[in-house]
């Protein structure tokens, strides 16, 4: 795209209605600085400082898709617990819908908390369950999806595999959108790749692509045959895999493989960053971009996004510049 076609395209992504359905998460982050070593283990002691709480997993692909002028509509399932009032407060920081969030008693909201040193991550720890949730609360899910999806452009699928998107979710989720004729993309898990259908496109990393196709990725020539098989598996959907500091390459059902290179300066941060390239691609997708435009859009947002420090989301702006700035703190 020129930069004239950029702005156009940019421009379409406002007030677009995105479902967004998948596992939610909440990103909790303790802020400090070490300075010494504790007396009783080898282990530094760490000072925090302050705290922060982010929208991560497919929460996070909303608040992308609200950073950049849509309005997401989120799914998914949350405990009965204080992580599901962090997450709950903030998705209404974001101006977010929260009322698609089914809540489970018998699970933890999903929340994975970081300590970060001098800007630097030190440890992670993680507090879930990856049991399918019960048919009770699949019901639910199903349910706010079909209200929704009449209101919606497009749909954003965004598979942690933390225990949502069942196969009875998935399935009658995709079939709906299909049966409405909404461009749906996909942010895949390998070991459950056989059950994304129907879909229009799904956005492996280049591991997991060759992972799911179980062949090497070395050359083009062998990018492309892992496309194809990959596509074949889904009834020819379109494949956008996701390369690093490669940048991304996406396969067009027909045959096409398009490289996009990279937009980032530096990578500071890629948390999130697949994240960020869902939500843009499923935006373009929704406001009537080509799949190569979306992609070209998706690939820009996250050259922006892995130059900022935790989870982060970019802005139209930041998309028109093209360039990822580094921004030593967390995203608000």
């Amino acid at each position: 795209m020129n930069q004239r076609e950029r702005e156009q395209a940019i421009a379409a992504l406002a007030g677009q209605r995105i479902l967004v359905l998948g596992d939610v998460m909440l990103d909790e982050f303790f802020w400090g600085s070490a300075r010494r070593i504790a007396p009783e283990a080898p282990v530094p002691v760490v000072e925090i400082e302050r705290e922060s709480y982010v929208l991560g997993g497919a929460a996070n692909v909303a608040a992308n898709i609200r950073a950049l002028g849509g309005v997401p509509l989120v799914v998914g399932v949350v405990g009965d617990d204080l992580a599901a009032e962090h997450l709950r407060d903030a998705l209404l920081r974001w101006h977010l819908e929260w009322h698609g969030l089914v809540v489970d008693p018998d699970r933890p909201t999903t929340r994975k908390t970081r300590v970060m040193v001098n800007a630097h991550q030190m440890a992670r720890f993680d507090r879930e369950s990856r049991q399918p949730i019960a048919k009770s609360i699949e019901a639910a899910i199903i349910a706010k999806v079909e209200e929704w999806l009449p209101q919606v452009a497009a749909v954003a699928v965004s598979d942690y595999d933390k225990g949502a998107l069942t196969p009875r979710v998935l399935r009658q989720a995709l079939v709906a959108a299909r049966r409405r004729g909404l461009p749906v993309a996909l942010d895949p898990k390998p070991a459950r790749f056989a059950r994304y259908q129907p879909v229009t496109i799904v956005t492996p990393n280049h591991h997991e692509a060759a992972a799911v196709a179980q062949s090497p990725i070395t050359d083009d020539a062998s990018l492309g045959g892992v496309c194809r098989r990959l596509s074949a598996m889904l009834g020819d959907a379109h494949i956008l895999v996701t390369r690093g500091e490669a940048g991304m390459t996406l396969y067009e059902a027909a045959g096409r493989l398009r490289h996009i290179p990279a937009a980032a300066r530096e990578v500071y941060d890629v948390t999130g960053a697949g994240d960020t390239v869902l939500a843009t691609l499923t935006l373009g997708l929704g406001a009537g971009l080509s799949l190569r435009h979306s992609a070209e859009l998706a690939n820009r947002a996250a050259g922006v996004v892995v130059g900022k420090l935790g989870t982060a989301t970019a802005r139209p702006d930041e998309l028109l510049a093209g360039q990822a700035r580094v921004a030593r703190r967390p995203a608000r």
